[in-house]
C-alpha cells in the first residue's frame, strides 16, 4: 500500500513530549531512512505546494473581509467545542456549493484538543490540480481559511468510547494516523473501493481503524467493519455527460473504480459528510450533529436541515 506525505507541523512536538527517549531515537533513525528514500523518489514525483479539499482550486487571493470572517468562524467554533467538553470531534466545513447534489458540507477532518488547550485538525487534502492527496495537520484558523463557500462549521461529538479510541490513535506516532491512507485521489471515489480515496473516506476509514486497531490493517477490512456497523454512502445521480465533463475537466475526478452496473445507471456511491453525520448517531457512535453559522445572523435558518444550531 502506498503511503502519503504527511505535514503534521507542531503535532510532532506534541508527540515527542509523550514518547520516551529510546523510542524517539528509533523514530529518528527511521525518519532518516525515509528522507533518503524520499530524495531518491524526488526525481520521479513532484507534489505541488498547494493542497485543497472540499473546494475548487482558485488562485484568487482572499479579501480582508473573508479572512476576518474565517478567523471569527474559527474562534467561535473553538469556543463551542470547548463548551461541549469533547476532546475529539469530527469537524466539517462548507468549502464549495454542493446544493445541487443535496449536500451542505464538502469536507471532514478529525479535530482534537491538544495538551495546550488548542484545537487541531488532522485531515486529507488533495494536491490542487492533481490526482494525489496527503494528510495534513492544521489549526482551526487554517482549516477555515480555505476559500469557504459558507462560513459555517458542523461537528459530531463521538461517544466517549469512540473519542478514547481516536485519542489513542492520535497519541501514537504520526505514521499511525496515515496507515489507512493512500495517495491516489478522486473526489467521487467509490465508497467500497480501494483504488482511490477522497478526504471524507479517509476520515471514515481511519475512525474504523481506530475502533479495531488489532484487527483492521487494510482499507478493505475497515470498509468491512463499516458495512457491519450499517454505514450507508451517499448515492449521487450523475449522468454520462456530467461524468465525462468531470473526468475531462479535472485530474482529481475519476469514475473507473465504480462498479459498471451502478456507474452506467447513473448511481455514484461516495462518502459525504452528510452520510457520516447521519450514520454516527444511528450506530450509537456519536451525538446528533451541531453547527455554528456566521451567516445565520443575517438570514433565517434553513428549517429543513436536520442539524441543530449551536447556541452561542
Amino acid at each position: 500500500m502506498n503511503r502519503v506525505i504527511t505535514n503534521f507541523g507542531p503535532y510532532e512536538d506534541e508527540y515527542r513530549s509523550r514518547v520516551p527517549p529510546i523510542r524517539r531515537l528509533a523514530s529518528v533513525v527511521l525518519h532518516a531512512t525515509a528522507i533518503v528514500i524520499a530524495v531518491a523518489l524526488a526525481a520521479l514525483f513532484v507534489f505541488p505546494v498547494s493542497a485543497h479539499a472540499g473546494r475548487p482550486c482558485d488562485p484568487a487571493k482572499p479579501t480582508t473581509s473573508a479572512v476576518a470572517r474565517s478567523m471569527e468562524l474559527a474562534q467561535r467554533t473553538g469556543e463551542a467545542l470547548d463548551t461541549s467538553g469533547a476532546r475529539v470531534v469530527l469537524l466539517a466545513r462548507a468549502g464549495q456549493d454542493l446544493s445541487k447534489y443535496g449536500l451542505r458540507y464538502s469536507h471532514l477532518g478529525i479535530a482534537y484538543k491538544s495538551e495546550r488547550g488548542q484545537w487541531r485538525v488532522v485531515h486529507k487534502l488533495n494536491a490542487c490540480g492533481t490526482s494525489v492527496a496527503a494528510v495534513y495537520r492544521q489549526g482551526l484558523g487554517e482549516f477555515f481559511l480555505d476559500g469557504l463557500w459558507r462560513y459555517e462549521a458542523a461537528w459530531v461529538v463521538p461517544s466517549p468510547a469512540v473519542q478514547a479510541r481516536l485519542q489513542s490513535l492520535l497519541d501514537e506516532s504520526p505514521q499511525s494516523i496515515v496507515r489507512l491512507s493512500t495517495s491516489p485521489y478522486s473526489i467521487v471515489s467509490y465508497a467500497w473501493g480501494q483504488k482511490y480515496q477522497q478526504s471524507n473516506q479517509w476520515a471514515l476509514e481511519t475512525l474504523a481503524g481506530a475502533m479495531e486497531p488489532t484487527t483492521i490493517a487494510t482499507r478493505e477490512q475497515a470498509q468491512a467493519w463499516l458495512r457491519f456497523k450499517g454505514y450507508q454512502p451517499t448515492t449521487l445521480h450523475l449522468g454520462p455527460l456530467q461524468r465525462l465533463g468531470g473526468r475531462i475537466g479535472s485530474a482529481n475526478v475519476a469514475f473507473d473504480d465504480h462498479p459498471s452496473d451502478k456507474r452506467f445507471t447513473d448511481r455514484i456511491e461516495t462518502v459525504t459528510v452528510e452520510s457520516i453525520f447521519d450514520w454516527l448517531p444511528r450506530a450509537g457512535l456519536g451525538s446528533p450533529p451541531e453547527r455554528f453559522d456566521l451567516s445565520s445572523r443575517m438570514r433565517p435558518q434553513d428549517s429543513s436541515s436536520s442539524i441543530k444550531e449551536e447556541k452561542t
